[in-house]
């Protein structure tokens, strides 16, 4: 269940923010994201880039909670990115890539062959992540909260999605080939 509360709050983080920036105070929102990343902390630090994210999001959680603006609220998505745009780009240069490790914790004995393609689909994501971090940068400046809270809640998980999908119609095509 804790594995699951991060990327569940992720998820409906864009209408929290949407439907409780009037009714909830911004440090509220702090202290709860904060309370979340500090349950989730054990199991990140022992991730590659964990220790930078989790004291990422922390100091994010900090100064939301002592500044108490609202608008920081949508700041968080762009924050995100940053952070797994860090993560694959680092396991890029100091390796395995970070698809390449998710990929052996399902098949610890991946072929040889496998690690370009991983370092590959690594450098695809780390194009998603730019790309969403813009995305996200963008809306939060100068788009009202509702296209926001679309994008952020919803046309990005669409993205996410074909992006898996094709990856992994992709592999199925390459392993039948190989």
């Amino acid at each position: 269940m804790k594995k699951l509360l991060l990327p569940m709050i992720g998820v409906l983080y864009p209408f929290l923010v949407y439907f409780g920036m009037e009714h909830v105070s911004t440090p509220i929102f702090a202290v709860a994201l904060g309370i979340i990343w500090l349950i989730r902390a054990p199991g990140l630090l022992k991730e590659p880039g964990g220790r930078w994210m989790v004291a990422a999001a922390l100091a994010y959680c900090a100064l939301l909670a002592f500044t108490g603006e609202s608008e920081m609220l949508q700041w968080y998505p762009t924050l995100i990115s940053a952070l797994l745009l860090f993560a694959f780009g680092i396991s890029l240069r100091f390796g395995p890539p970070m698809v390449e490790r998710i990929a052996r914790v399902r098949e610890p004995n991946l072929p040889p062959e496998a690690i370009p393609y991983t370092r590959k689909v690594t450098w695809v994501w780390v194009g998603f992540f730019i790309f969403n971090g813009l995305m996200s940068t963008a809306l939060t400046l100068w788009a009202p909260l509702h296209w926001w809270t679309l994008y952020n809640g919803f046309i990005v998980y669409m993205i996410m999605g074909v992006l898996f999908g094709g990856e992994w119609l992709l592999r199925k095509r390459l392993r039948t080939t190989t």
